[in-house]
């Protein structure tokens, strides 16, 4: 637990030193919601009365700041192998199970943080949040952030660039939240697309957060669909961080 804390700790701790950092990350989908919220409005029918897009796709851009968080916390494992660090983790007394934890529970923290501060803008996309809500989006948020964070651990593991994880990412991740039912709704999708969708895992995260921003917990167990996302979304996360310990053990030379 202390290996898990420290390496979590260090994380945040380098993140909070990169102020810029912060402030890209908040500005690049601020103005992505702002621009594809005003471009669509008029021209995007969601077949919903009352339900505007810049509405409807605000969920889907705190989705993908939580994939950008999760994308550039996990560059730090790279960068960790070429200083040195990474490799001194590995001779210390620490398992490579606090090793995995700690820096996924680290990137998890920094990606909910910034999903929480984007709360702000809700009332902005006519979302009123009430304190119940907001506990629950939270922890939805450290759900889909594990999964999210635990994919990108196992990729960056595999990686000796920061160059070659940026393009294998923009492959792998970004296509995720492009059919996740961020930007249009499945219900208005082909059906060879919406079966990609129901098959993409990021989908069932998209479901959790956007009815989350309506209703607590407790009603929305009583949904079908949203106990479907959530059991997706949970086994997800297990799998990612199962597969991020299995890399790790596989190639344990950093």
């Amino acid at each position: 637990m202390i290996g898990i804390w420290v390496l979590a700790h260090r994380e945040v701790l380098r993140f909070l030193r990169q102020p810029v950092r912060l402030f890209g990350s908040l500005v690049q989908p601020l103005l992505f919601w702002l621009f594809m919220g005003a471009g669509f409005a008029e021209s995007f029918s969601l077949g919903k009365a009352g339900t505007g897009y810049r509405e409807f796709f605000f969920p889907g851009i705190v989705l993908m700041l939580m994939l950008f968080a999760a994308i550039f916390s996990t560059i730090t494992l790279i960068e960790d192998r070429s200083a040195g660090f990474l490799q001194g983790v590995l001779v210390a007394p620490v398992s490579r199970l606090s090793l995995v934890l700690g820096k996924v529970a680290g990137g998890t923290l920094i990606a909910l943080a910034q999903a929480v501060i984007f709360l702000l803008f809700a009332p902005m996309a006519g979302i009123h949040l009430s304190a119940g809500i907001v506990a629950d989006l939270v922890a939805l948020f450290f759900l889909v952030g594990m999964g999210f964070t635990g994919l990108g651990f196992a990729i960056a593991w595999l990686m000796d660039s920061v160059a070659g994880y940026h393009a294998v990412m923009s492959v792998v991740m970004i296509p995720l939240w492009l059919i996740s039912g961020a930007l249009f709704p499945v219900e208005g999708a082909s059906d060879w697309l919406a079966a990609a969708m129901r098959c993409n895992p990021v989908f069932y995260a998209q479901v959790l957060i956007r009815k989350s921003f309506y209703l607590e917990l407790a009603p929305l167990l009583g949904d079908p669909e949203f106990v479907q996302a959530l059991v997706v979304s949970i086994g997800w996360a297990m799998l990612t961080l199962a597969v991020a310990v299995w890399v790790v053990y596989r190639r344990p030379d950093a």
